[in-house]
């Protein structure tokens, strides 16, 4: 859940209107021309060494993330609400440009977590512990305020899960494989994909929930008009406008004091009141909008669950690149997802019929497991062209082998193995792809 400021407008102190927010948005969001950046975000669960079950005392962590904001990173670090770790990417100009630099970052990060006999997990939900509020400040009372009012799932999804965002440039602003319009389609429906073979979140409170990917139906089940996908049918500029001027207000931010939560007020009903948003104020809304796909300038890709292994997120960033960034493969992947689009219905993302599937079945799905079979063969072939090294298109390899292949995702290890979940947590269990991804290696 990243929740730095967005990129879609600019600062100005005046009121908006309906129809200047409308045009900011259109015109700021999708930032089009040859696909040439790549980023990720990396969300981390962060626990006690030796005790993983156990939570680590507020104080612990704020003495931990103090050291680690003294470090030289290249990415941005930032905590989440229930004291999960972020660090985001600065754009880079290939995928193992951005590999290089995140993993650099992560090794001096887990450096200095182990003098403090704590360490990372990538998991997509704590499988342990009940959402506990790390973070205390206005933002994340009024959100918490607010996400209470139709279920614990917000809570939980603030304070207990953990992501991979892919983000891509939004593509070209003609049609084909690698226009805007074509990549805003494919990263709904191969989203669903996307979910189902790299699901890792099965439990939560020591139990399997019935889903694969607990993360994902915590999504799914949340306010829909902070959590859904616009309607894919028509222009995304004019489809991404209308859902932020519809989507409700979370908050109204106040200079000291509690913020405001205001109940069934959306940013269009908010622009024709008495007291108009500003510039800032549309800045912000936008970023308490948490879709599976949301449009910053670039399109940020935010539906997978972290990967096991301390290197095991490399595999989606290279899949999803490979995907969307190489034209042959883009063209492999729309048209092997097009017949899941009748499946999808008329539901948005994520609470159609195939994302419930992906999030429940993972690859046990017999479709959503042909098309990842399908769409992992179309990314091996295109990581060469891409220029992954071959440490990377061997990874890849494995996952395929280890789990595509076989119908499987690594919450089926979790699965498998549920009482050993403390293992999971050392990286001692399911260390996937990290002995094939010597640092040394995935630098060049």
């Amino acid at each position: 859940m990243s929740d730095s400021v967005s990129d879609c407008t600019e600062p100005r102190r005046s009121a908006v209107t309906e129809a200047e927010v409308e045009a900011l948005v259109r015109g700021i969001c999708f930032k089009t021309g040859p696909p040439r950046f790549l980023g990720v975000e990396l969300e981390w669960l962060v626990h006690e060494s030796r005790s993983p079950r156990l939570p680590v005392p507020p104080e612990r962590l704020e003495a931990a993330y103090a050291a680690l904001r003294a470090l030289p990173l290249s990415s941005a670090l930032t905590v989440e609400p229930g004291g999960q770790l972020e660090l985001s990417s600065a754009p880079a100009a290939s995928l193992m440009e951005c590999v290089g630099s995140v993993s650099a970052d992560l090794d001096a990060v887990r450096a200095v977590l182990r003098e403090a006999d704590l360490a990372l997990s990538g998991l997509g939900q704590d499988p342990w512990n009940p959402p506990t509020r790390f973070l205390h400040d206005p933002r994340y009372d009024a959100m918490e305020t607010y996400l209470d009012r139709t279920g614990p799932e917000g809570r939980a999804m603030m304070c207990t899960s953990a992501s991979v965002q892919v983000c891509l440039d939004a593509g070209y602003e003609e049609p084909g494989p690698l226009g805007h319009g074509r990549r805003w389609w494919l990263a709904h429906q191969l989203g669903a994909v996307l979910v189902a073979a790299f699901a890792h979140s099965p439990m939560a409170c020591g139990q399997p929930t019935g889903w694969r990917s607990t993360r994902q139906s915590l999504w799914a089940a949340m306010d829909p008009g902070r959590s859904s996908a616009p309607s894919l049918d028509g222009d995304p500029r004019a489809a991404w406008a209308r859902h932020v001027l519809d989507a409700p207000v979370m908050c109204v931010r106040a200079p000291s004091g509690p913020w405001d939560v205001p109940e069934g007020m959306s940013f269009r009903a908010w622009t024709r009141s008495d007291s108009p948003p500003d510039r800032e104020d549309l800045d912000y809304h936008q970023t308490t909008l948490f879709p599976p796909v949301r449009p910053r300038g670039h399109l940020e890709l935010r539906m997978i669950d972290a990967q096991p292994g301390e290197n095991g997120w490399i595999v989606p960033l290279a899949v999803t690149a490979a995907l969307f960034d190489d034209a042959e493969a883009a063209e492999t992947a729309y048209r092997t997802v097009k017949p899941l689009a009748e499946r999808a219905g008329s539901l948005p993302a994520p609470r159609n019929a195939l994302w419930t599937a992906a999030a429940r079945a993972g690859l046990t799905d017999p479709e959503l497991r042909e098309a990842a079979v399908t769409c992992f063969a179309a990314a091996a072939d295109a990581l060469p062209r891409i220029g992954a090294s071959a440490e990377v298109q061997e990874a890849v390899a494995e996952f395929t082998d280890r789990y595509v292949a076989r119908g499987r995702c690594p919450a089926d290890d979790i699965l498998d193995h549920a009482d050993g979940t403390d293992r999971l947590f050392n990286g001692t269990e399911l260390r996937s792809t990290e002995h094939l991804l010597p640092g040394k290696d995935i630098r060049t």
